[in-house]
């Protein structure tokens, strides 16, 4: 039987997703969590593990390197790739919201706002009426208007913290987001029985709270 392939992404949803696989009973070694390695193969369970960007996760996805992957449902929205999802992981709860200064003057013609999510950002903006100029950040988006490079934010909110250290308020909810588990779709035809049998398990603990015991 040929192995699984999973892209996961580093940090709290790689530890989430590694506690549910755990659950549904797939053995990995303690150390799994520790190493710093890029690729861990697992070979008591067939499976090789590829740790990537949260934003690279669904390209290795959609192209064949990985079988199946782990995502945000900020980055499939964003990205769009041609990728199949099937499991709502309910892990690693949070939010896409528009953020700003409290009581800024927003300009009124255009006005701007900064973000890691162009597509998202755009689409929500226009589906609102609102005409927009948006600026492309990687990293620290809450410093835009800080520095009056934007009146506005799109970002990522989890408990709210982040933006009241730098004194900004959210102004409006746009979606609410969880990992995902997705499958390439040649993939899911050529390893289904294997796939099938992964997502029923995580389904077991997803939606029943319990461990799968094998």
């Amino acid at each position: 039987m040929s192995s699984l392939t999973i892209a996961m992404p580093k940090g709290r949803i790689f530890e989430e997703a590694a506690d549910l696989l755990r659950q549904a009973g797939y053995r990995l070694p303690p150390e799994f969590d520790d190493s710093r390695k890029l690729i861990l193969d697992v070979p008591e369970e067939n499976i090789r593990f590829i740790l990537a960007k949260p934003m690279d996760v669904t390209t290795y996805v959609e192209h064949g390197v990985a079988d199946i992957g782990i995502a945000g449902k900020d980055v499939m929205l964003e990205e769009e790739r041609d990728v199949y999802e099937v499991l709502d992981l309910k892990i690693s709860a949070c939010y896409l919201a528009v953020a700003g200064l409290p009581g800024a003057k927003i300009t009124d013609v255009a006005p701007k706002v900064a973000t890691k999510y162009p597509s998202v950002a755009s689409s929500y903006f226009r589906e609102q009426g609102e005409q927009v100029e948006i600026i492309k950040l990687n990293g620290s988006i809450e410093l835009a208007p800080l520095i009056g490079l934007a009146d506005r934010i799109v970002d990522i909110v989890s408990t709210g913290r982040t933006l009241k250290e730098n004194g900004l308020v959210e102004l409006e909810r746009i979606c609410n987001i969880t990992s995902r588990l997705i499958v390439n779709p040649v993939s899911y035809r050529m390893k289904d029985l294997q796939i099938d049998e992964l997502v029923e398990r995580l389904s077991l603990v997803v939606d029943g709270n319990e461990e799968v015991n094998l």
